[in-house]
């Protein structure tokens, strides 16, 4: 056991500063898109990983204040009567989602095909790609976290890459991250397998490479050094009174407020739904293939925004982009999450005028690695071979999540699933033959109500005095409407002089299974 844990923490601590040094900008882009205060992001991302990383049965999800969310956030701040009352809509989103949890809607996850779930991993590869270029070249108007396609300045995902590479072009923003991605790529396939190097996090490498590069910038081609508006900002306190003051409380003699229960019922479905589905797509991610218990999964998000809320937070959901990081970085267990979460406290209360000399280029560099390997091109070739039932859904889930935003895409996606999901269930479940007189009617699959049709349908064409047998092998289950049409078939065979057979276990179990037995009938 000591072995195991030895083994595994050789793997998550590396794999914790990565997702570290991921999360840090997300968490401060996200606060400051939502309207709320900084260092607000940095509370969601310290409980994401601690106390949701410590709940969760989910070995590789990491939690943190998700940009899903910005859009509902800012309104609601807005619409509150105070910073408190929003962070009593919080809490009480943490409690709804303890409520789900004990109702086992974490089951609705399940119901999400796996082409969904593998076109939303390649939409957020392709997403954190197109968003982060901008800010590997030297342009951050926009916050880090973004994933709508219309942005707030106006711009558009496109747009912005155009503009920032023709107007906004900065040779040390794009040098640094131009080195940085060189050595991800190369670092990917020369990391030694053995030795300490081999837990040497490449995107650690990738940090210190650009915040030495931007400092030898300043010495050898000042012009060409990144200032404080392309590094990393988040808040400095000067004593531990003021980082105190970083924290709030809810207000809760606003309990009784209807904006505050519209934003925590809003709050709690869609952090509801983002989780479900980021940790049902970490779980495809795992190379161990290991399965988290959804309706837990619920209750340890509750409990995260609880205490986000109780202590100034944004509200928490499980986010695919660190968690794929996670799994990218070889993390093994929860400990790198739970220590990604101590990394993030014990940084900006001890040192966040180190973290300050971080230029957000190298981070866009650290993602943009990310990106490719979640949305790499054997992805959709393999897609492609599964066939139009397995690729069409994937590649509209792709598009739909770029051209709008991530819930709205996976709800067309999920759209476009269940319209081939339900194609293939009415595909021909009955075959028909006859020689002469000697018929058959087969069921290829499972018949359900709306194979009823199909079955009366084909029994119709049976010719009077003939020999017919019906085959249920290929089945495990008939329903009872199904059974009614066989039953009212055999009633009136014996009247057109056809003799009926019925082959299969399913015939001979009828009575137990559904409580209508086959009758007037031979079994074969």
């Amino acid at each position: 056991m000591a072995l195991s844990f030895t083994k595994s923490l050789r793997a998550d601590l590396p794999a914790s500063i990565v997702v570290f040094l991921v999360a840090l900008p997300l968490c401060l882009g996200v606060a400051l898109a939502s309207g709320a205060p900084l260092f607000s992001g940095l509370i969601a991302g310290i409980v994401g990983g601690i106390v949701v990383g410590s709940l969760s049965k989910s070995k590789l999800s990491v939690s943190g204040p998700a940009a899903g969310l910005t859009v509902i956030v800012l309104a609601a701040i807005e619409a509150a009567p105070s910073y408190g009352a929003f962070l009593l809509a919080v809490v009480l989103a943490g409690v709804l989602q303890v409520g789900f949890a004990a109702s086992r809607s974490g089951v609705l996850a399940e119901f999400v095909p796996s082409s969904v779930i593998t076109g939303m991993l390649a939409a957020i590869g392709l997403i954190l790609i197109l968003k982060q270029v901008p800010h590997a070249v030297g342009y951050d108007g926009t916050y880090e976290g973004s994933f709508e396609f219309f942005q707030s300045d106006g711009r558009n995902t496109f747009s912005a890459i155009w503009d920032a590479l023709t107007q906004s072009l900065t040779p040390g923003a794009v040098l640094i991250a131009g080195v940085s991605l060189i050595f991800l790529f190369w670092w990917d396939k020369a990391r030694p397998k053995d030795g300490f190097l081999r837990f040497v996090p490449g995107p650690l490498v990738v940090v210190l490479i650009g915040v030495g590069g931007n400092a030898l910038l300043g010495v050898i081609m000042p012009a060409w050094q990144l200032g404080a508006d392309h590094l990393v900002s988040v808040p400095v306190a000067n004593s531990f009174e003021q980082f105190a003051s970083f924290f709030a409380t809810p207000d809760f003699s606003q309990i009784g407020t209807p904006v505050v229960w519209t934003t925590a019922l809003t709050l709690a479905i869609v952090a509801s739904l983002e989780s479900l589905l980021s940790v049902k797509a970490v779980d495809e991610l795992d190379p161990q293939r290991r399965t988290t218990p959804k309706n837990w999964e619920l209750m340890a998000q509750g409990g995260g925004n609880i205490v986000s809320g109780m202590i100034g937070g944004l509200p928490v959901t499980s986010v695919i982009v660190r968690s794929s990081a996670n799994v990218d970085s070889g993390a093994q267990s929860q400990a790198s999450t739970i220590m990604h979460g101590f990394w993030l406290l014990l940084s900006v209360a001890l040192i966040p005028f180190a973290l300050n000399l971080i230029p957000l280029a190298a981070l866009a560099a650290v993602l943009i690695a990310t990106g490719y390997k979640l949305t790499k091109p054997r992805l959709f070739t393999d897609r492609y071979k599964q066939g139009w039932s397995q690729f069409v859904p994937f590649v509209v889930t792709i598009t739909a999540i770029l051209f709008t935003d991530l819930l709205i895409g996976i709800g067309i996606g999920l759209a476009v699933g269940f319209v081939f999901v339900i194609a293939r269930n009415f595909r021909p479940a009955i075959t028909f033959a006859c020689d002469d007189l000697d018929c058959i009617v087969r069921a290829r699959r499972n018949l359900y109500f709306i194979h009823k049709y199909e079955l009366q349908r084909e029994l119709n064409r049976v010719p009077d005095n003939a020999q017919l047998l019906i085959d249920l092998s290929s089945t495990n289950y008939v329903d009872l409407d199904n059974v009614d049409v066989i039953n009212a078939f055999i009633k009136g065979a014996k009247f057109r002089g056809i003799n009926v057979i019925v082959r299969g276990d399913i015939a001979e179990r009828s009575s137990q299974l559904i409580n209508a037995p086959l009758i007037g009938v031979r079994f074969a």
